[in-house]
């Protein structure tokens, strides 16, 4: 283990030369040792290597530092300072997107059909068509989408980190354009910190206000709310077991689970377990979800969407009843499914 660690850092260290040295070249022969390395490496070593690494990055031309943004992403799960590697991380996943965005017009362009998939072949013919610039950025997406999820996974990232929301436009602009789905980084830019959660049982008409943090999607937040409210003994439903509300907080793995309500917006529409919290509209300042009675029995791996992020929530306190009445006079009917 000795051995790899020093085997990983004297790679840091060579391809650092290589780039300050401004020797393409050279550069190029250190990345294939240092990208073989990094899965090689202690914690110490990816604490010391991410921010090193990342320093680098715009310096380096789009193809390469996208492999290096993985590595960097790979030290930050391993414990690097994700606030400090973030930064760069953002902006060459932005350029990435924005390149990509072009990509998509240029294809339209000359002729349309499908759009390559992103993670297949690299060609001469799609450069000739869209240029290198646009078809280097559409080929990096996944690369970048998993350095953008990996810093994202640290909650001090995702409240401080500037230039979230011109990467989620971007995302969402590529995704429309193009038709290809990049789910992870939409829904890691999506995730709340610190958000307040109004929540309405309207069987009971009691309301509840809590905080939510880290959740990335809305099955991972049905198994919380039925945990802190019915497993508190709050409103009626099945509790979760233990287990299955440890791994949508901090454990490991996934455990089945069924759903104890139906989630609904306060406009009557139903708040898919698919989507995210980010979904629940906000009404005067909070997010407002109700709580139905499930239409039918719904099941599901319980866990976190992202496992690498912890997640909370925390009931803060039980409204009175002049407030939940309050609240509820803002609710509109009930729909179905479809919104009717």
């Amino acid at each position: 283990m000795i051995f790899g660690r020093k085997k990983f850092l004297d790679a840091v260290g060579d391809f650092e030369r290589a780039v300050r040295a401004q020797s393409p070249k050279r550069a190029q022969r250190a990345l294939a040792p240092l990208h073989r390395t990094s899965g090689n490496a202690g914690d110490g070593e990816y604490l010391e290597a991410g921010p090193r690494l990342a320093v680098l990055l715009p310096d380096l031309p789009p193809g390469p530092r996208s492999t290096v943004a993985v590595v960097v992403g790979a030290c930050v799960e391993r414990g690097a300072d994700a606030p400090a590697c973030a930064p760069v991380i953002f902006a060459g996943a932005r350029e990435a997107f924005a390149a990509a965005a072009d990509f998509s017009a240029r294809w339209a362009d000359t002729g349309g059909g499908e759009l390559p998939d992103p993670d297949g072949a690299f060609s001469d013919e799609i450069v000739e068509r869209v240029g290198s610039g646009p078809a280097v950025g559409w080929f990096t997406l996944p690369q970048w989408e998993m350095a953008a999820v990996a810093v994202l996974n640290d909650p001090a990232v995702r409240r401080t980190a500037e230039g979230k929301a011109e990467l989620l436009a971007l995302v969402e602009r590529v995704a429309e354009a193009s038709g290809h789905e990049f789910k992870c980084l939409d829904y890691a830019l999506r995730v709340l910190d610190d958000e307040p959660l109004v929540v309405l049982h309207r069987e009971s008409g009691t309301g509840y206000a809590l905080r939510m943090s880290g959740i990335g999607d809305n099955f991972q937040l049905h198994t919380l709310l039925a945990d802190v409210l019915a497993g508190g003994r709050h409103v009626p439903g099945e509790a979760p077991s233990a287990r299955e509300t440890a791994v949508c907080r901090d454990a490991a793995g996934q455990v089945p689970t069924t759903g104890a309500f139906n989630l609904v917006g306060a406009d009557g529409g139903w708040i898919f377990n698919e989507g995210t919290p980010a979904d629940i509209a906000v009404v005067d300042g909070v997010r407002l979800l109700v709580l139905d009675p499930p239409p039918y029995r719904r099941s599901w791996p319980a866990g976190r969407f992202f496992p690498g992020m912890h997640g909370d929530l925390v009931l803060e306190r039980v409204l009175s009843a002049q407030e939940a009445a309050d609240w509820f006079a803002k609710l509109a009917p009930a729909k179905g499914p479809t919104g009717s």
